[in-house]
């Protein structure tokens, strides 16, 4: 591949329901939207409510259909458009942090994270010695024991992201994390992603409904616009890395951006 090549591209991506019973038209949420995404980029997206952002996510995840339209990884072009022979994940190389943690009730924090590993028959010493460092990385070093039960909802969410990060996909998929916590555990798992990010240097595609916290976290921000969705915006960040999150809204810039950003979606 090369180095001008995007680790991800997505081309006139469109996704039409059927109609439902009543109606002749199809309910439209995709309308030609194009992107793309360059490797160890973090890339975040910001949008009204119902404008899609999910169902954008589950069709690069390949869990859903596209109806028109072409995504490419690496250059090559994956399935989007024959919901049966679709392949979720697309062979490992795409993660996905849903908006739940998803974690099995049965499992403790360390088999849930090990899961994905132990499935693929890659938990050997080294993916081992990731988990732990991933662990030690979010201050869930001691609980490994714990069940999803004992544990807060953030550490849950941390349980979630490091259980993708374990297995080491090129491209992790963000669906608003964050958004079912308080603003205090929020702001530490931001902390916690950047501080991940910045250890391992994954291409990241973060979907919020927060304008603060796509400009705290990305690279780039693209706007979207009301559903039907399209990419109505693109703004890099140019904030320096690290990023003091507790005192973004004071620096240079950031300001100027979460407004601009506020009426393009208003």
């Amino acid at each position: 591949m090369s180095a001008a090549t995007p680790i991800l591209e997505v081309k006139g991506l469109a996704k039409r329901f059927p109609p439902r019973r009543g109606e002749t038209q199809e309910p439209v949420i995709l309308s030609d939207l194009s992107f793309h995404v360059a490797d160890q980029e973090f890339l975040t997206m910001v949008g009204p409510s119902g404008a899609g952002k999910s169902t954008l996510l589950n069709i690069i995840a390949q869990v859903d259909g596209a109806s028109d339209g072409d995504i490419l990884f690496r250059g090559e072009v994956i399935e989007t458009g024959h919901e049966a022979a679709l392949n979720p994940g697309w062979n490992c190389q795409i993660g996905y942090v849903t908006q739940d943690d998803n974690l099995l009730p049965w499992r403790t924090l360390m088999d849930n994270v090990t899961l994905p590993l132990k499935l693929q028959g890659k938990y050997d010493a080294a993916a081992q010695e990731r988990v732990q460092e991933l662990l030690r990385a979010t201050n869930l070093t001691g609980f490994e024991r714990y069940y999803p039960h004992e544990m807060s909802g953030g550490m849950r969410k941390r349980a979630s992201l490091i259980r993708t990060l374990a297995y080491d996909p090129p491209i992790i998929l963000m669906d608003e994390p964050f958004g079912a916590v308080d603003a205090q555990t929020r702001n530490q798992l931001q902390q916690d992603l950047l501080r991940l990010w910045n250890h391992g240097r994954k291409t990241i595609v973060f979907v919020t409904h927060d304008i603060g916290e796509a400009i705290a976290l990305g690279d780039r921000v693209l706007v979207l616009s009301k559903s039907p969705a399209k990419i109505i915006a693109e703004h890099k960040v140019n904030i320096p890395r690290p990023r003091d999150l507790g005192n973004l809204y004071k620096l240079e810039g950031f300001g100027d951006m979460f407004e601009t950003v506020r009426r393009q979606i208003q």
